[in-house]
């Protein structure tokens, strides 16, 4: 019989772990977390973790992916029993969880990757969760699974073997950047007609009844209400890594992925305050055309009193 109540062990208690967390404890499971932070964790060591809790038991990892998920893992390699399971819910890249699962192995623990989505809001609309690892250790900690998921019959999937749940949560966000940059760029062009008067009203009109009407369809929608020209914000984006290894990951599979590559590359140019490559096209067009090359604008003005290369 399936327990309906289990133990848990949390390793980072973050805006992501923390949450998670406190859901597990609203649907009635036990959590004993670990951080760094003496103001929000519950024991002061790793080790002191493993002794709160029953064998065989089951830790989750919500640390930084790389160099603190690996020093994790083989910390915990060496103070958890043989039975017990790790489960890494973090950002790590689908190569690194075959790693470790292997070092787990040699130590007789089980291990778990799982691709984590929600965010800020998956305490109360719970976590979509995509799983790699074997069937048994899905099972043992499917009580976990079901109080983390949102309710109903979506949100869960055990995607295959270990890997597998960072490469699906790795192609997830590789979809989101997409989704985000056509949004970003919709809103642009909005912006720039002059026959769109209502441009955060058009994005709120979206919301029902259009094929585009999506979870970040309202999230851009909430942004606009609060901010309807954006002018609190600088047009610098980030990218958490994911984009980059998806992209590299068609690379080796030989699939295109035109959309979701250009999505990640637009986040590099938005980082360059004075692009590198524009100011070549602005050399460029100078040389061959005669435009005039401005320290501000580039080179768009026309009728530059320049002479043509001999």
């Amino acid at each position: 019989m399936r327990r309906t109540h289990m133990q848990l062990g949390m390793i980072g208690l973050g805006r992501m772990g923390g949450n998670m967390a406190e859901r597990l404890r609203r649907a009635g499971h036990t959590v004993v977390g670990y951080d760094r932070d003496p103001d929000v964790t519950d024991v002061g060591s790793l080790a002191e973790l493993v002794e709160r809790l029953s064998a065989p038991r089951a830790v989750w990892v919500m640390v930084p992916a790389g160099e603190p998920t690996r020093a994790t893992v083989d910390s915990l390699a060496e103070v958890l029993e043989p039975g017990d399971v790790v489960i890494d819910g973090g950002n790590s890249h689908y190569a690194d969880d075959q790693e470790h699962a292997k070092v787990l192995a040699e130590k007789g623990l089980g291990f778990l990757d799982v691709g984590v989505s929600g965010g800020v809001w998956g305490l109360d609309n719970g976590y979509a969760l995509m799983v790699g690892g074997s069937e048994d250790h899905v099972k043992q900690l499917k009580p976990i699974f079901d109080a983390l998921k949102p309710e109903g019959d979506y949100g869960f999937v055990h995607a295959g073997e270990v890997g597998a749940g960072h490469f699906a949560k790795m192609v997830h966000n590789g979809i989101e950047y997409g989704m985000m940059q056509a949004y970003a760029e919709g809103w642009e062009l909005l912006e720039a007609s002059d026959l769109i008067k209502n441009v955060p009203e058009t994005f709120h009109s979206w919301r029902e009844g259009t094929v585009i009407r999506s979870w970040l369809l309202d999230l851009a929608d909430r942004a606009l209400d609060d901010d309807p020209d954006l002018a609190k914000l600088k047009g610098y984006a980030q990218d958490s890594g994911e984009g980059r290894w998806t992209v590299q990951s068609a690379v080796e599979l030989a699939v295109p992925l035109p959309v979701i590559t250009a999505a990640l590359f637009a986040r590099f140019a938005s980082r360059q305050d004075d692009s590198p490559a524009m100011k070549m096209v602005a050399a460029l067009r100078n040389q061959f055309g005669g435009h005039a090359v401005e320290t501000q604008k580039g080179a768009d003005s026309p009728g530059a009193d320049v002479n043509p290369p001999a």
